[in-house]
C-alpha cells in the first residue's frame, strides 16, 4: 500500500497505550476501556497515554491530572493523557477502590471532552463533571471493584 493511500485512510477507536502507568491503574482502566468500548462509538481514533507522573502538564502550563488534546483538524488524531504517579498515596488516603474511581472518573471526563469535539470541534467544562460521574455510576452498576 502506498504512503499516500495509507494517510487518507481514518484510524478509529480507543486505544490504551499504558507501558508508564503505575500497573495496578493500568488494569483497572484496561478494564474501563473494554467498557467503554461496548457502550460508545470512537469515529477517530483516541489513543490514552497513561503517565508515571503524578500530573499532566497542558500546552497552558497547566498541571491537571488528565488532559484531551483536540486538535484543529479532523484529520489529525486526538488523544487522552492520564497521570497515575499519585495512585499510591491516594489509595493510602481514600482506600483502593475510591483510588481507582478517581482515574476511571478522570477518564470518563476526557471520553466527554472527546465527544464534544466529536460533535462541535470544540470542548467545554460545561456539563462535563455530571456526564462523567454519570458514565462512573453506570460502569460501577457492571463491576464489583473498579
Amino acid at each position: 500500500m502506498s504512503s499516500k493511500v495509507q494517510t487518507s485512510l481514518k484510524r478509529s477507536g480507543l486505544r490504551l497505550r499504558a507501558a508508564r502507568g503505575h500497573s495496578v491503574v493500568r488494569q483497572a482502566l484496561k478494564r474501563f476501556a473494554v467498557w467503554l468500548r461496548t457502550r460508545f462509538e470512537f469515529p477517530i481514533r483516541v489513543p490514552v497515554y497513561l503517565l508515571s507522573r503524578r500530573y499532566v502538564i497542558t500546552q497552558s502550563g497547566q498541571r491537571v491530572s488528565a488532559s484531551f488534546f483536540a486538535p484543529w483538524s479532523r484529520d489529525v488524531e486526538p488523544y487522552i493523557r492520564i497521570a497515575t504517579g499519585d495512585y499510591s498515596e491516594l489509595r493510602r488516603a481514600r482506600g483502593r477502590d475510591h483510588a481507582l474511581a478517581s482515574f476511571v472518573f478522570s477518564f470518563a471526563h476526557e471520553v466527554i471532552h472527546y465527544q464534544q469535539w466529536l460533535a462541535t470541534g470544540r470542548v467545554s467544562e460545561r456539563g462535563v463533571v455530571r456526564k462523567a460521574q454519570s458514565i462512573l455510576r453506570d460502569y460501577c452498576q457492571t463491576v464489583n471493584h473498579p
